[in-house]
């Protein structure tokens, strides 16, 4: 899962960008508005973290921006301004959830996860095509009820997978939601990923469609 995280405040933003880090998410980080306007404009990212307080352009303009141009990607405010009038405007712009500083990072984790879930379809705390599963609260995962043990990045990309079973994923896409920004990729990282995966379940948990993609089945 690739987040875009939006926050001007250096020290703030190097403990989100480390506590996603850690829960194992893809995290880009940006400074302004205007900045994550053209991130989200040129990234694939699942949701956005976005302060309201920014320099260049405020993070509730960035927000109407964005629903004006018909994009819905999952939002969750983050501020200091603890005015109800600031968390309704938030809210009335698109805003998928609102957290006021200061706030615990279990407490953040926990709504990207119900926040993520909900614009997946899936109302429940687990990810699961019936074979593989995995509990984005501590990261474990199962192949055949069987727990695996996963890299941060193999991780990534069966969150990625799971989030839509049945559908085909590009290399590049797979790529973006696996790999931050600042994290070199090869040419083959993502052949990587899916052999070792198979290594610690089967050929067939992760199918290839030739010249197209990968896929989890449903």
């Amino acid at each position: 899962m690739r987040i875009l995280l939006v926050e001007d405040d250096p020290q703030i933003g190097a403990a989100i960008a480390s506590a996603l880090d850690d829960a194992g998410l893809a995290a880009d980080w940006v400074k302004d508005g205007s900045a994550a306007l053209a991130s989200i404009s040129a990234g694939s990212f699942e949701l956005v973290l976005l302060d309201i307080g920014l320099p260049k352009k405020d993070g509730l303009s960035v927000l109407k921006n964005l629903r004006q141009d018909g994009n819905q990607i999952p939002v969750i405010m983050i501020t200091a301004r603890d005015a109800t009038e600031d968390r309704i405007a938030g809210l009335d712009l698109g805003a998928d959830d609102y957290l006021v500083k200061p706030f615990r990072v279990d407490e953040l984790m926990a709504r990207v996860r119900a926040v993520t879930r909900r614009h997946s379809g899936n109302a429940q705390p687990l990810l699961s095509n019936g074979v593989f599963t995995i509990d984005p609260s501590n990261k474990q995962a199962s192949y055949k009820d069987e727990a695996i043990e996963l890299t941060g990045k193999e991780y990534r990309l069966l969150h990625a997978l799971l989030l839509n079973p049945g559908r085909i994923f590009a290399r590049d896409e797979l790529e973006e939601k696996t790999y931050g920004w600042d994290e070199e990729v090869n040419s083959n990282a993502i052949e990587f990923l899916i052999h070792s995966l198979r290594k610690k379940t089967e050929k067939g948990a992760i199918k290839n469609v030739r010249g197209l993609g990968w896929m989890v089945p449903k």
